[in-house]
């Protein structure tokens, strides 16, 4: 059913759907919305679930870890410093291989202080074992939760839906909302493989020595490369179930016949097209890779993509600090050393901590990679705030 709703209220109408048996969360801007909601469906009873109220995002996590070990289906969200806060049992829900979702609403990370977004936040978690899928709208933040409860219940692997802060968390607009039955037929119910059950007493997540503990990563690394499959199937099936191509690793926008090829992901592409429309009208050839899936990476998507794309522009909201752009990196790592030589893959950071991505700004990034590449460099900078203060 179409509605005209909030982002927020969209993703907690979608979770329910998907039938969680616990859910657990602790409020923080601008993620407590969907929370909010979803306390709201379970009080009014139209979702039979448990909905443990805690005093952080670490017993957050901690519930839902223990849950999922328990046998149920579990979900929880979070952002910015909740999502640090988080980390030492996301990397325990990863390395247990719980099949747990969490919704991050993207939000930059203090110090100082910001509410607003950027992917700073997820970046920070990127090495955790987590499968990432990227939102570009509410519809596809939607959709997205849907496939991440099948993706992780068929990979064991916990997977984050990141959905950009206030951008599309508060925005209303129109999503289809799928009826339960569709998403009951769509999403088996939960089968874990391996439960702690005093019944039959077992461990999970124990003590590794070194003679052990290489190999628990390597098994990780490659539960996460062989997900591919299933992210791709999980992502078709959706489409053709529900009629809507949404998922799955890349997607593009007017790139075959570009000559500047912009990659990015999250809400930004949205405004990236439409910088690309005025461009072509003027007669101007540039194209769109947008990543959906950040972890894995799918860097033989990526390669096929832009192998014959010799201008290539990175425009990422969230940056190494004292390395640079992250998704450049990655980007960067797509391409044989060969094919580097002769290739420009520029690398720009843009709308920290909620700083407004312009068409002009992108305009201006497109002119100046036209004329000469750029290793590195923030957009939109307002350098008369930093001559005084630059350290």
């Amino acid at each position: 059913m179409l509605k005209q709703i909030e982002g927020s209220h969209a993703v907690a109408r979608v979770v329910s759907e998907c039938r969680p048996n616990v859910i657990s969360a602790y409020p923080i801007t601008p993620q407590t919305h969907i929370v909010e909601e979803l306390a709201t469906i379970v009080g009014n009873g139209e979702l039979e679930a448990e909905f443990v109220n805690v005093e952080s995002e670490f017993s957050a996590a901690s519930v839902v870890l223990g849950a999922s070990a328990a046998g149920a289906r579990a979900y929880t969200a979070t952002t910015s410093q909740g999502l640090l806060l988080m980390s030492e049992v996301i990397y325990c829900i990863a390395g247990m291989r719980l099949p747990i979702v969490l919704t991050c609403a993207n939000r930059a990370i203090s110090a100082p202080l910001s509410i607003w977004n950027d992917q700073q936040d997820s970046m920070a978690v990127r090495d955790a074992g987590w499968i990432q899928l990227h939102a570009e709208d509410n519809q596809e933040a939607a959709d997205l939760h849907i496939q991440a409860f099948k993706i992780a219940e068929k990979t064991f692997l916990p997977t984050m839906v990141c959905m950009d802060g206030f951008i599309l968390t508060h925005a209303f607009e129109p999503v289809d909302i799928p009826e339960q039955k569709e998403v009951d037929d769509f999403l088996p119910p939960f089968k874990p493989k391996h439960i702690v059950d005093p019944r039959w007493p077992r461990g999970i997540g124990l003590f590794a020595d070194p003679r052990f503990y290489m190999e628990t990563r390597y098994i990780l690394h490659r539960a996460l490369e062989k997900s591919e499959e299933t992210i791709k199937e999980v992502s078709s099936e959706f489409a053709k179930v529900f009629g809507r191509d949404s998922g799955g690793f890349i997607k593009t926008y007017k790139l075959k016949e570009a000559d500047v090829a912009i990659v990015s992901m999250g809400s930004v592409v949205g405004t990236i097209k439409d910088m690309i429309d005025q461009l072509e009208e003027e007669g101007k050839k540039v194209g769109l890779l947008q990543i959906c899936c950040y972890r894995p990476f799918p860097r033989h998507e990526v390669h096929k993509a832009l192998e014959d794309k010799m201008n290539i522009v990175v425009l990422e909201k969230c940056i190494s600090l004292g390395r640079g752009g992250i998704l450049a990196s990655d980007v960067r790592w797509s391409f044989p050393r060969a094919e580097k030589k002769d290739r420009n893959i520029s690398s720009f950071v843009a709308g920290l901590g909620g700083r407004n991505i312009s068409v002009d700004d992108l305009r201006y990034m497109v002119e100046k990679v036209e004329k000469e590449p750029a290793e590195f460099e923030f957009l939109g900078l307002k350098k008369e705030l930093i001559a005084e203060r630059d350290m």
